[in-house]
């Protein structure tokens, strides 16, 4: 049996949000293989829930691979339906590193002018803005100011 078990809620929810999917790994004639088991696993962990077409006519073999996959790869089985499966297994955590001197990144800010007159079409202009910038409101790019404190605030301390 696989690792997860889920709900017949769980199940159907699962089954939903994977409906548009596509299939992300194909097996071939050589069948279930540790490369073809290698993708599965990638793709689960880029994912989270995937599907995977098999090019065999055997049924029994396609719910096979199903059971191997969800064994091998701790996840859970969602649906096997013709030549697709679909597999869960929840998202490993992606680890956050946070310096602390780290300035904000640079980011593309879309600045749109539309014409004077209403028949000409907007200019686009895109600017790279820094993290001790901001966009005024000409759309023109000016640097943060120190926040002013009042000169009486700053005599009596």
């Amino acid at each position: 049996m696989p690792a997860i078990q889920l709900t017949p809620a769980q199940r159907k929810d699962k089954r939903a949000d994977a409906h548009h999917l596509n299939p992300v790994v194909m097996i071939g004639a050589d069948g279930l293989t540790p490369a073809v088991s290698k993708e599965i696993d990638a793709a689960l962990k880029a994912h989270g829930l995937i599907k995977v077409r098999v090019f065999s006519d055997d049924r029994a073999a396609r719910e096979g691979m199903l059971q191997i996959l969800a064994d091998q790869l701790d996840a859970a089985p969602i649906q096997h339906i013709g030549k697709l499966l679909v597999l869960w297994r929840p998202m490993p955590e992606k680890e956050k590193t946070q310096r602390e001197d780290a300035m904000p990144a640079p980011r593309v800010v879309k600045i749109v002018k539309f014409s004077k007159n209403g028949n000409g079409r907007p200019q686009i202009k895109k600017l790279n803005v820094l993290g001790n910038q901001r966009v005024a409101q000409g759309g023109e790019l000016k640097r943060a100011k120190k926040r002013q404190t009042s000169v009486k605030k700053s005599t009596r301390d």
